[in-house]
């Protein structure tokens, strides 16, 4: 067995779940040639990434990304910052040959995201981005059915990303907490943090989108920043709606917004094909719906897949049937598969040129909002 030494940069939600999925590695697929060590973890805070170390079983810790990006004991590193930082700590690790896995969305613009595809393009290191939606056995079940042509020509791809969690105009935005609401930090707004998702799903499932024509609103034109405790100016788009042609001629419709009360996090696509249909819906994670057309007539009707056999995706590795997973193991599955990746010498997707791609529709759509007009994406699906 092969050591992959890893180092965590950042300690907040998504640090969790990243740590999460590497210590359940050794326990859920011991059969992997490389084993994660948690070697160290990063944060500017250090009581607070002593902790976390202590917490998670990291063997040490820094407070500066660059003194961990220079350690020779580090083989991979892991970016669980805001989007601002990404491209700088990625290219850094790049040029310092560490391999690379990145949280999503990969850049808060495209132009960083290009510099970043570059880097590690020309430092040929292994990297992924870290869309973990694809790997729940639901949605990746989802895929396989799609490219078996059970659905025949697709005519419709449509998703939401709802929740409610910014509807107070008493929410700050910058800070710890709230950096997805700064501009500067984040990039966009559910564009970037939740369509992104929906985007790399849909193409993943249903293959490049050509254009787009979108509208955005930003419901609070003003809130206090947490850093200065001045009010200003809101950046970021508080809603999205988009729709539009995919390659395959089928069409799409996507919505994101964080002001459907009662909504924490509604995430759920349906794809609309000319012998059958699919939906999912995260709420429901473990049940993929299907309606399939060749079924007798008397009951011909939407059913409902309990995914937790071991013939479907992953499900091999857990419990016996009728028993359900959850969120937290998209991201063992998505470390599992970046662990094989080596092991096969492959490419673990989506890579930062797959991410790159959901980085020009996302693009695209602000473009459009911006400025009232339909918008080529320039995605090159498959890359």
């Amino acid at each position: 067995m092969k050591t992959l030494r890893i180092g965590l940069i950042g300690t907040g939600f998504m640090g969790r779940t990243h740590s999460n999925g590497y210590n359940r590695i050794q326990n859920f697929f011991p059969n992997l040639e490389y084993k994660p060590k948690l070697q160290a973890v990063c944060s500017r805070n250090e009581e607070k990434v002593k902790a976390f170390a202590e917490q998670w079983g990291y063997a040490s810790y820094e407070t500066d990304w660059k003194a961990l990006i220079a350690r020779d004991d580090i083989d991979a590193v892991d970016i669980c910052t805001p989007n601002d930082t990404h491209a700088e700590i990625a290219i850094a690790a790049a040029k310092a040959g560490k391999m690379i896995l990145c949280e999503k969305p990969l850049s808060r613009t495209l132009a960083e995201g290009e510099e970043m595809v570059k880097a590690i393009e020309a430092a040929g290191v292994k990297n992924t981005v870290w869309y973990n939606y694809r790997r729940l056995p639901a949605v990746t079940l989802a895929k396989q059915i799609i490219d078996s042509g059970k659905l025949g020509r697709i005519f419709h791809y449509r998703a939401n990303f709802l929740q409610d969690w910014t509807i107070s105009p008493d929410v700050p935005q910058g800070g710890a907490g709230t950096w997805r609401l700064d501009v500067e930090a984040a990039g966009s707004g559910v564009t970037g943090d939740l369509l992104a998702h929906c985007i790399d799903t849909a193409m993943w499932l249903n293959g490049g989108i050509k254009d787009v024509s979108a509208m955005t609103e930003t419901f609070v034109k003003e809130r206090t920043h947490a850093a200065t405790g001045a009010k200003q100016k809101v950046g970021i788009d508080d809603a999205c709606l988009f729709h539009c042609h995919f390659d395959n001629g089928s069409l799409g419709l996507f919505e994101s917004t964080r002001y459907a009360r009662g909504h924490k996090a509604l995430y759920t696509f349906e794809i609309n094909g000319e012998h059958a249909s699919l939906r999912w819906d995260l709420h429901d994670l473990n049940y993929l719906e299907m309606f399939d057309h060749s079924d007798d007539s008397i009951v011909r009707g939407w059913k409902s897949i309990l995914v937790t056999d071991g013939d479907q995706p992953y499900m091999d590795k857990w419990w016996v049937p009728g028993l359900s997973i959850g969120y937290e193991h998209s991201f063992v599955h998505q470390v599992a598969d970046f662990l094989l990746s080596l092991e096969k010498n492959q490419p673990c997707s989506p890579t930062f040129k797959e991410a790159l791609e959901t980085q020009k529709v996302c693009e695209a759509v602000i473009d459009s909002a911006n400025n009232k007009q339909w918008k080529n994406t320039g995605v090159n699906w498959p890359c």
